[in-house]
């Protein structure tokens, strides 16, 4: 298996992903050559310390929805990770979720009992990937402050087990790979592969590449010692000088607008790792759920989005010969 991929549905809300924009939005994603397409979502806790997690009828994207995208996904012959995640409405990151390791007694209970709504939840989404076939499930993303309860995700990833009949990934954060002591309980390791491969704003590709080689190693090794490729769940560069020094930002509206670190940061990576035995591709990040139809409004986009801009062209070259 080698991944085409790329991540759709994020920021989608309550019956977006079955406007008529959105279609068209999924559409073009198809015609980028991709071979998979990670569904992702967000379902909220209310802050980064509640032990309770609540569908939002408000807000969630629903059951139908997501069928919705998927059915769509197969009936043009692309396989789906589907990727339920966890986000805070206090606007803290998930990495912070987290709660005291024992009380006084010993146990273990704020932990129980997020867990047994974290459980509740993966569950709900794992009957909804198999009854629909998807190829992959995604347990978890960059929920670093979780991670060392091992007892806790390698209990949940066996019940998945019971439910889900295909392979499971987990998204780490970069740089956390080795920290993740359970990747052992899944079929891939994933991460989010927002790595530092810009040196200056409008770094080349040349640059980059070297930076890439040597997140390379470090890959290698983790997969050679654990007997499993890597996925890069999430991987991308906005549109924007500078991107490539901090690829997961979204913030700095200032930057100057450049299409050709986005394309320098998805080609060096590409060139990088194409052929590598422990690469499994990756889903880049991120296409939008309803994407614009002008090249004069991709000419004022600095988003992660790469429709009509010099990376999709990138992408495309990439996919069509993988």
């Amino acid at each position: 298996m080698w991944i085409k991929g790329f991540t759709y549905g994020w920021g989608g809300k309550r019956g977006d992903y079955r406007t008529e924009k959105a279609i068209r939005s999924q559409d073009k994603l198809y015609d980028v050559g991709i071979n998979w397409m990670c569904l992702a979502f967000p379902v909220m806790q209310k802050t980064f310390s509640s032990t309770e997690i609540y569908f939002d009828y408000r807000h969630t994207v629903t059951d139908k929805d997501i069928i919705f995208a998927i059915n769509r996904a197969h009936e043009k012959g692309i396989k789906v990770c589907l990727k339920p995640v966890i986000n805070c409405s206090d606007g803290m990151w998930r990495a912070y979720i987290q709660f005291p390791d024992s009380d006084m007694m010993g146990n273990d209970r704020y932990w129980d009992q997020w867990f047994e709504f974290y459980s509740a939840f993966l569950c709900h989404y794992a009957e909804i990937a198999e009854d629909t076939g998807c190829e992959m499930l995604c347990i978890g993303c960059e929920m670093s402050g979780t991670e060392h309860m091992e007892e806790h995700w390698r209990a949940l990833i066996k019940k998945i087990r019971t439910i889900y009949s295909g392979p499971l990934v987990y998204n780490t954060n970069h740089g956390r790979e080795e920290e993740v002591k359970w990747f052992d309980a899944l079929d891939y390791i994933g991460t989010s592969a927002y790595f530092r491969v810009g040196k200056v704003p409008g770094d080349s590709k040349e640059n980059m590449l070297a930076a890439w080689n040597k997140v390379g190693q470090d890959m290698k090794r983790l997969s050679e010692r654990l007997g499993k490729e890597i996925i890069f769940m999430e991987i991308g560069c906005r549109s924007a000088k500078g991107c490539a020094m901090m690829p997961w930002d979204f913030t700095h509206k200032e930057f100057e607008r450049s299409e050709e670190e986005q394309a320098n940061f998805y080609d060096s990576c590409l060139t990088a790792f194409h052929d590598e035995e422990w690469f499994a591709g990756a889903f880049w990040w991120d296409w939008s759920v309803e994407v614009y139809d002008t090249i004069e409004e991709a000419k004022e986009n600095k988003g992660f989005d790469i429709h009509m801009k010099k990376a999709e062209e990138v992408l495309k070259e990439w996919y069509a010969k993988l």
